[in-house]
């Protein structure tokens, strides 16, 4: 079974990686944003890495063209991994690959970042209704998506 695993830079990818211990149990494979925090990915889990360009939507000139590349370059992965899982802790990287998921028949897992405790993220108000499967780190955030499972935190 093929799993992507797939996350923004930063505390998105920290809670991805806290799943480690099931990346053998599966052909997977990670993506995410490139930045130099991150590089060493590709040391600690050779060919199994591909990396997004880096955006945020505080550069509100550059992201739009950076959030179109992202897209193309999330489809040519998507071809070439072909996942029947995607599993992701958000955010905006995770959501064009988990439509192009949905469309060419992969389940999605979506999982709220541990950061949304009352309020949930756009992308996971986005991608709720496509998710096979939609887990919340707070009870408190059920109240948000009520089909969502609790599934604790992820630390």
């Amino acid at each position: 079974m093929k799993v992507l695993f797939i996350a923004s830079t930063g505390g998105h990818l920290n809670e991805l990686l806290q799943l480690k211990d099931m990346f053998n149990k599966y052909d997977y494979h990670i993506i995410t944003e490139k930045t130099k925090s991150n590089l060493n990915l590709r040391n600690t889990f050779p060919k199994r890495v591909n990396y997004l360009v880096y955006g945020t939507k505080d550069h509100m000139v550059t992201y739009p063209f950076k959030l179109i590349y992202n897209c193309i370059k999330s489809f040519f992965l998507y071809l070439k991994i072909h996942p029947d899982y995607i599993i992701t802790t958000g955010v905006h990287t995770a959501g064009p690959m988990c439509i192009i998921g949905k469309l060419f028949g992969s389940r999605i897992i979506y999982i709220e970042t541990f950061a949304s405790i009352k309020k949930g993220t756009i992308t996971g108000k986005l991608l709720y209704p496509v998710s096979d499967k939609f887990i919340v780190q707070w009870k408190s955030m059920k109240k948000e998506f009520p089909k969502s499972e609790y599934g604790g935190w992820i630390y």
